[in-house]
């Protein structure tokens, strides 16, 4: 038997153009470039969502490029010179601290937080919208009671007076990120909420669409 042709076989999924389109769709939205980020957030929302989005980023580049350096030069010293760098350690304690919070609302404003959507992708669209809407609405009150919680610490540890043995600098300095990160994530979840609740489209967060939404075909087709 000859393989066959692509014109010999009956169309299959591959060739449905709306699996295509939707594939189309979810790889542009793998493909971030934060210059051309457009918040879904109307008017004044919309311009300090874009300028939180580039502090985001501009954080999250400085501080992984900080730690790769710091860490190769802390590496360089102690095998070529013979002497490690006293600050390297706390240098990349902080700096963990800035990309894995400054990360969480930066993942939460592009829909890439990790998700368990074997349920809720077996859904009908507007079932999937509700869960998706009072999943987000947790998510939004958990992150925020967090955020509470957090800053009552740093402020705890401000009236310490409590400095980082090698850098001498406050500890909550690095802390505050903490807080920071968990009011933004919330913030981010809690607007998807509500934009799911004024649009008639699925939206993982309230810049990115739900790339499973595809249109429902007639069963008899």
């Amino acid at each position: 038997m000859t393989p066959e042709t692509k014109g010999d076989r009956p169309p299959g999924p591959a060739d449905d153009p709306d699996i295509l389109a939707a594939a189309e769709a979810t790889q542009a939205q793998d493909d971030i470039d934060d210059a051309l980020y457009e918040s879904g957030l109307p008017g004044v929302l919309g311009v300090a969502d874009r300028a939180i989005a580039r502090l985001e980023a501009v954080a999250l580049a400085i501080g992984v490029l900080a730690m790769a350096f710091n860490t190769v030069a802390n590496v360089v010293g102690r095998f070529v010179f013979g002497r490690s760098l006293y600050f390297a350690e706390e240098v990349n304690q902080a700096l963990i601290v800035l990309v894995t919070f400054a990360g969480m609302s930066y993942a939460a404003r592009h829909g890439r937080h990790i998700r368990m959507s074997a349920i809720t992708d077996a859904l009908p669209p507007k079932a999937r919208k509700a869960m998706l809407v009072a999943i987000s609405a947790l998510t939004a009150v958990l992150l925020l009671v967090l955020a509470w919680f957090a800053l009552s610490y740093v402020i705890s540890q401000a009236g310490r007076g409590r400095v980082l043995p090698a850098l001498r600098i406050p500890q909550w300095w690095i802390i505050v990120w903490v807080p920071a990160g968990f009011f933004l994530t919330g913030l981010q979840y809690a607007l998807t909420a509500l934009k799911n609740l004024r649009d008639p489209d699925i939206w993982l967060s309230t810049a990115v669409r739900d790339g499973y939404d595809l249109p429902q075909k007639d069963a008899d087709a």
